[in-house]
């Protein structure tokens, strides 16, 4: 039988404010499969987000085991986390966090200045991925001269330059109309059946979560239900 991709044992996260230890996330158990799209929904306060950061590395856990592609990440300093991160995780965020001052394709180019690739294999990266997303026209506008889902397709096409195996979505549509919305989760679906790639996709929109294969729903820091397609 095939090793899950992501495999979480026991996890738990808190935080202490004020002298008061408050848990977020209680004794979570989770497996993704390679080329899985899942969806994290709850309400506000769920643990969702958080449980997002932590497997994207982001965040450590309290306790408990995080293992990406055999790798237990929660064990891993800060300097390795941050390689480890560089290397296997794409994001996409809610508000794109484009740079204002760069072109489409300077902002798609940039996890590829922390790679050995040359120019010129950049380059050709970068122009693949903006054709992937349909955005070749737009290489040289900047996030000021794009729409919001325009934008969102250029944040995606950052997110794959790198070529990472765990792709994380913190309410990639929550920013966008309903039908700039649909296009964004079309791409995505396209990325999971055509291209392999593994999501992780937090959202508060049952419709966005029903286009992954999976829903998994927290409430309070516990993992209370999941949902197959």
């Amino acid at each position: 039988m095939t090793a899950p991709l992501i495999s979480i044992q026991h996890l738990s996260k808190g935080y202490v404010r004020g002298g008061q230890a408050i848990p977020v996330l209680l004794d979570i158990h989770l497996e993704v499969m390679a080329g899985e799209f899942v969806a994290l929904m709850g309400p506000s306060g769920s643990g969702k987000s958080t449980l997002l950061n932590l497997i994207a590395g982001i965040d450590k856990p309290s306790a408990g085991t995080i293992e990406i592609g055999g790798v237990d990440i929660a064990g891993l300093s800060e300097g390795e986390l941050a390689d480890w991160r560089a290397a296997n995780v794409g994001f996409i965020f809610q508000f794109y966090n484009l740079l204002p001052v760069l072109s489409a394709f300077d902002n798609v180019e940039l996890p590829l200045l922390l790679t050995g690739l040359s120019a010129r294999q950049r380059h050709e990266r970068v122009a693949q991925m903006l054709q992937l997303v349909g955005l070749t026209d737009r290489a040289d506008h900047y996030p000021s001269e794009l729409s919001g889902g325009q934008q969102q397709r250029v944040a995606i096409a950052r997110a794959l330059v790198t070529d990472p195996v765990l792709i994380v979505a913190d309410e990639p549509t929550g920013d966008l109309d309903r039908s700039t919305g649909e296009e964004v989760l079309s791409l995505l679906d396209q990325l999971v059946h055509e291209l392999g790639k593994t999501i992780v996709m937090v959202t508060h929109d049952p419709k966005a979560a029903a286009r992954a294969g999976r829903m998994v729903h927290l409430e309070k820091g516990v993992l209370v239900d999941e949902v197959g397609a």
